[in-house]
């Protein structure tokens, strides 16, 4: 008898007819293989499959490998700095720069002199004159920021820190743990919600590195609380070293006519520094509104001995993030961060530009309506404050998680609410608003 197996189609059969799938070579034989595979076990268990069904079916799954990988996504959730959807968007200024320093640059060299210079001195030294610094340097996120701080100025030495500050943010960056690994020693002073400055004043010994000021980003605790202030416990003596985490250089933000609600109790680095910080490290995403990165500024001796250290050159910030935050810190020293930053852009848009807009996309998409909503700005910032938003609700659809997905294979990612898709506008590009409004009237049609 003929083994049917046979007659189902060779790798380069499939390959030949799925190019359409537009994917390299390889990933395309990986597509072919795995179906001819799937189909030689669907024979051995009875099935029939033929040769123009495999064929679609590895055009499927070439077609769904090209989707799952890299590339751009419409934000309809309201969350502007969108841990999964890769936080801040960047500017055309800070892409203009990236693409600019793609070529050969002066990453680490001298135009003036001709002699090898250090790559800090571009987007870091900018960085520290935009919150008044002394120097910073940059590296590639601020966990490394903290870590490298420790490593360089605690390393088997006293680093004393309130109980109530011993966070774990995401991806499992617990303090405690970060502390350990550096080589510093872990000091606990206070309780879990109250420690005061005597708290830290009783546990300082000739050990004793640094008093370090951990930024809880990512979660609120309210009611019986208490934490000194930074000039409290700068006053004490040893250097105090603030994590801000979010980013957020000045708390007065004076890029906007006054500052929001929702950044009321987040610590800016320009005001962390006058209060008598030695350092302060920060998100280079998040509130500043860059690409991911971590960020050392203060006292230039700290900072130098961090940017020796030989933990530097491991953690250092490539050429693209170092150009696109020197054009970020540019936006900030020009004061033109509303119209650089799309973050900022996003956050300030007032409701009446997010109310028009949404009209226009919701006129062009059946059964749907304006819906007040709560964006949040999200990355581990201003955890349980929102930011008031427009929205436009898709009705009476039947299948909403069928809805978010045949949404998602468009590349928008919206909200299901009360049994209605959901987008929330203040997290769309309003370039995005006709694309939007193409995928929410496909899925009312």
């Amino acid at each position: 008898m003929n083994d049917p197996r046979r007659d189902l189609p060779s790798v380069e059969q499939v390959i030949a007819a799925i190019r359409d799938a537009m994917l390299p070579h390889a990933l395309l034989a990986e597509s072919a293989r795995v179906t001819i595979e799937d189909a030689r076990r669907e024979i051995v268990d009875g099935g029939t499959p033929t040769r123009d069904e495999v064929i679609v079916r590895a055009r499927r799954h070439a077609i769904a490998r090209r989707e799952s990988l890299l590339g751009k996504v419409v934000n309809a959730t309201g969350v502007l700095l969108h841990t999964n959807l890769g936080r801040a968007p960047l500017g055309d200024s800070v892409l203009a720069a990236m693409s600019d320093a793609a070529a050969y640059s002066n990453l680490e060299y001298r135009l003036d002199t001709g002699v090898r210079g250090e790559r800090h001195d571009h987007a870091g030294h900018l960085l520290a004159a935009a919150v008044g610094a002394e120097a910073g340097i940059v590296v590639n996120n601020n966990a490394a920021a903290v870590m490298l701080v420790l490593a360089a100025l605690a390393r088997r030495r006293e680093v004393v820190v309130s109980r109530g500050e011993l966070v774990e943010i995401g991806g499992g960056f617990r303090i405690p743990d970060v502390l350990r690994e550096s080589g510093a020693h872990l000091i606990e002073v206070g309780t879990t919600n109250r420690t005061r400055a005597a708290d830290f004043s009783g546990a300082i010994s000739p050990q004793t590195a640094m008093l370090l000021r951990v930024h809880a980003s990512n979660y609120r605790m309210i009611g019986f609380t208490e934490q000194p202030s930074i000039e409290a416990i700068a006053a004490l003596g040893p250097p105090v070293v603030v994590d801000a985490g979010s980013g957020l250089l000045d708390s007065t933000t004076p890029w906007l006519d006054q500052p929001p609600t929702w950044v009321r109790d987040e610590p800016g680095v320009r005001q962390s520094l006058a209060a008598g910080a030695a350092l302060v490290t920060f998100s280079g995403d998040k509130l500043l509104g860059g690409p991911q990165a971590g960020v050392i500024v203060g006292h230039a001796d700290l900072v130098r001995a961090c940017a020796r250290h030989p933990l530097a050159r491991a953690l250092r910030a490539d050429k693209l993030t170092l150009a696109a935050l020197q054009a970020v810190a540019f936006a900030y020293l020009d004061g033109e961060v509303t119209s650089r930053i799309p973050f900022w852009q996003m956050a300030s848009a007032s409701l009446q530009h997010l109310r028009d807009r949404a009209e226009q996309i919701a006129g062009r998409v059946g059964s749907a309506k304006l819906l007040d909503t709560e964006a949040a700005a999200g990355g581990g910032s201003v955890p349980g404050l929102t930011i008031p938003s427009v929205g436009v609700a898709c009705t009476g659809i039947d299948d909403v998680e069928g809805a978010l997905a045949r949404l998602r294979a468009s590349r928008v990612i919206a909200l299901a609410r009360d049994a209605n898709v959901v987008a929330d506008l203040r997290s769309v590009d309003p370039v995005d608003d006709d694309r939007l409004a193409d995928a929410l009237a496909s899925i009312t049609a």
